[in-house]
């Protein structure tokens, strides 16, 4: 499916987006106003998708006057918080308002560098550039520990990103791996029609209750933190950085007091299967009926043929930019520069600095 002009998949681009979520449209709208050649592509049928996907009742924990992208702010109350649909929404008129090319439908399945320039290819289609962004997010890849098939083949079994709501679970107990946002948000969200146990420990919790007052005075305290100063510059930054990658954030909406006072129980963290069940320290946990795998996600970019990767699988770069492969670039990931690099503002924030630094190899379009 194509939306708005694409460009086809003929001539040489200056710069091709392979991802449009809030990252490839919010550099799609600096690349529109330089008057570059450029196409966003999206494996999505529609621009919003990747949030209209996530689980029904979730909504996100920066208030509406933080989640605009460059150009065009948030509709509604600027305290509120608004939910998944209503961003997706909101992608979606702003795809429309700025005219940016978005092809959407397209998974990029290969990309490399031929004579100078970058090619990707989809389904039979090929595309070249002199510069490619790669905003592909980081919740590509759900997370499963090697065990997680183990289990009994009558459990059900879901990850966070395959959550809708508790009509997915059968009768029984729930168990959800993992105590970071969404693990206690799903939790307590399912202890309303089952009996749920919660496995794992927070990362720490944000010390005041969430909501407008925190949206007023709070909040733009966590926001300047996470853009200013908790920097791969900073050496408080580089310090932190790989915690942050390690460990799950702190809670900010549900915490541990909510998920006791609706009756969750906390285990230790699975360890493994035995039998079929989920062993909890070191014993196996019984009349489990679901398990709801809270465990993230992992870098996913084996549809890159380069050496950009360290040995974790995190891109080699600096602010965005590819150590070694000049017009490559990097946009949305986890502490790519700052601890809010993944966020609504520290997007936009990264996409206004990259867009300052993509060089031109096209004619203006």
């Amino acid at each position: 499916m194509n939306t708005m002009n694409d460009g086809g998949s003929g001539g040489m681009l200056d710069t091709l987006v392979i991802g449009g979520g809030q990252a490839g449209l919010a550099i799609g709208h600096y690349l529109k106003r330089q008057g570059r050649r450029f196409l966003i592509l999206d494996a999505n049928p529609r621009i919003g998708d990747a949030w209209r996907q996530r689980w029904d009742t979730l909504r996100l924990f920066t208030p509406a006057k933080y989640d605009g992208l460059p150009g065009l702010r948030f509709p509604g109350d600027g305290l509120s918080f608004p939910t998944k649909d209503e961003l997706a929404d909101y992608l979606e008129a702003y795809a429309a308002t700025f005219e940016l090319p978005v092809r959407t439908g397209t998974r990029v399945e290969k990309l490399w560098r031929e004579q100078g320039r970058y090619v990707a290819a989809s389904d039979g289609k090929r595309w070249e550039a002199g510069n490619v962004v790669v905003a592909t997010g980081c919740t590509q890849a759900p997370r499963l520990p090697d065990f997680a098939p183990a289990l009994a083949p009558s459990t059900v079994q879901l990850h966070s990103s395959e959550y809708r709501n508790p009509g997915q679970l059968q009768a029984g107990r729930v168990l959800v791996v993992g105590l970071g946002n969404s693990g206690a948000e799903i939790a307590l969200e399912v202890s309303r029609t089952h009996h749920t146990v919660i496995a794992g420990k927070p990362g720490g919790e944000l010390p005041v209750r969430h909501g407008r007052a925190a949206a007023r005075f709070v909040l733009p305290v966590v926001r300047f933190v996470g853009l200013h100063v908790l920097t791969l510059d900073s050496p408080i930054g580089r310090k932190a950085a790989p915690l942050k990658l390690a460990h799950a954030d702190p809670l900010v909406r549900t915490k541990s007091k909510d998920l006791a006072a609706a009756g969750v129980e906390r285990v230790p963290r699975v360890t493994g299967v035995q039998d079929g069940r989920p062993v909890v320290a070191g014993r196996p946990l019984d009349d489990v009926s679901n398990v709801i795998w809270c465990t993230g996600y992992r870098e996913s970019f084996d549809w890159i043929v380069s050496p950009v990767f360290n040995g974790d699988g995190r891109p080699r770069q600096h602010r965005g930019m590819a150590l070694d492969f000049p017009g490559l670039f990097f946009l949305g990931e986890e502490f790519m520069y700052s601890a809010a690099s993944a966020t609504l503002p520290g997007v936009c924030r990264d996409a206004r600095y990259l867009a300052g630094k993509i060089p031109a190899t096209t004619s203006p379009a």
